[in-house]
């Protein structure tokens, strides 16, 4: 594999080159805003907004028919999946459930789990993750499961394997945790977490909605059980992704009509079908990351990451570097740009200051940030940043400039930070 060498603190992007075709594949970045809310949403490709008008203007009929039109829907739609399977590395594209959120998918896979699992189970979140993966499991106690919480050390902000091995049991079923927090952007080992949790005999599902606009997903390499995130988070549409292990999908329970077949493993988790505009514009994600690993020179997917990962470190450093030197400023997560530990997206509090002034200044200066909890509600509790109105997030994209960057610094300056 050919990869780019990634930095701490590189001194050069490795995007710098392309950052005029990258922008020009977003059209709302030929705007007057610096769009800095991207852990919210990201924008939008142009390729994937014209997939979507051209499925409904020309494909909008019913899969599965004998007539020429809906077996070109159903080749689309076909082709949407496949490549929903190769942006995670799937091994199949059976393992793929499409809906319309993140949160909805996690409920409907608690939903089935629940009639597959016994009184007296025991499920293990944590008070680091959206509430998405959080919630739906709490509900299950209505049914005789038991959840414990993994609570963030509040010293370190990290999610510590020697406290989950303390809440592990014979009974422990399954693990939920994220790869990425959307307030503290601290990247988790996915592949040593899940390496302990399947050594004590459990399964993983790992929400991966904040990380997976800033690094490569690898379900297989990475062993995980179930994995989940947002396309309208990674420059796609409205939709949500979750991915099983085959054969955990089949063994589980159907939540969709009767008869359908215990061979539609993703179908079966899938009620009301999917989207199918959205889906096939999935492949104008992977077509303009095809373009970019050409452009580039990499021979893979990873390739593409490791550059998005430079750049973005870059992004991270210059702004980190600024709050550093604001004694009223307090950084919640990784003080360093180190692309190791974390991804670009940065929280803050500001000490006198409510989280919502600074956010409805910038927007002055047609600078997109944004304040509060992130439906992360339990880590905000958990460290004690409640009374605040939760923290000033600032998240990035690698198609993000540190023009824009040190734009949102001279509104920090003019707001007097």
């Amino acid at each position: 594999m050919t990869t780019l060498p990634i930095s701490t603190s590189p001194a050069v992007s490795p995007l710098e080159a392309h950052l005029d075709f990258i922008r020009a594949q977003f059209p709302a970045l030929d705007s007057p805003w610096a769009f800095f809310d991207n852990a919210g949403g990201s924008q939008v490709l142009r390729g994937v907004a014209e997939r979507v008008s051209d499925y409904l203007l020309s494909t909008s009929v019913q899969l599965g028919a004998s007539y020429a039109v809906s077996q070109e829907a159903s080749a689309r739609v076909a082709a949407g999946v496949a490549a929903a399977a190769h942006y995670i590395h799937a091994a199949d594209s059976r393992e793929i459930i499409l809906g319309g959120s993140s949160t909805q998918l996690v409920a409907n896979l608690a939903s089935s789990m629940g009639e597959f699992l016994k009184a007296g189970d025991e499920i293990i979140v944590t008070d680091t993750d959206h509430e998405a993966n959080v919630g739906a499991w709490t509900r299950l106690e209505s049914r005789g499961i038991r959840t414990l919480i993994w609570k963030v050390n509040t010293q370190t902000l990290h999610l510590d394997l020697d406290t989950l091995g303390t809440l592990m049991t014979p009974q422990t079923r399954l693990v939920c945790f994220t790869h990425v927090s959307n307030v503290l952007g601290t990247i988790n080992p996915v592949p040593e977490i899940t390496r302990f949790v399947h050594e004590r005999g459990a399964k993983v599902f790992v929400d991966g909605v904040a990380y997976a606009p800033h690094r490569m997903v690898d379900v297989q390499a990475w062993d995980v059980d179930f994995y989940l995130f947002s396309w309208y988070k990674v420059y796609g549409p409205h939709i949500s992704l979750l991915f099983g292990k085959l054969g955990h999908l089949l063994e589980l329970p159907s939540i969709n009509h009767f008869f359908i077949s215990p061979e539609a493993a993703a179908y079966r988790l899938q009620p009301g079908n999917l989207n199918y505009e959205l889906t096939y514009s999935l492949t104008g994600v992977t077509e303009y990351m095809s373009a970019l690993q050409s452009r580039l020179g990499v021979d893979d997917l990873g390739g593409v990451f490791d550059a998005f990962a430079a750049h973005e470190a870059l992004l991270a450093k210059r702004l980190l570097e600024y709050l550093a030197t604001k004694p009223s400023v307090r950084v919640i997560g990784h003080p360093s740009a180190d692309s190791s530990v974390r991804v670009d997206t940065i929280s803050f509090v500001v000490d006198g200051v409510a989280s919502s002034d600074l956010p409805k200044f910038l927007d002055g200066q047609h600078v997109a940030v944004r304040y509060g909890h992130f439906y992360a509600y339990r880590l905000i509790e958990a460290l004690g940043l409640d009374q605040t109105e939760g923290v000033v997030r600032v998240s990035m994209a690698h198609y993000n400039t540190l023009a824009e960057v040190d734009r949102l610094i001279a509104g920090l300056e003019a707001f007097g930070l």
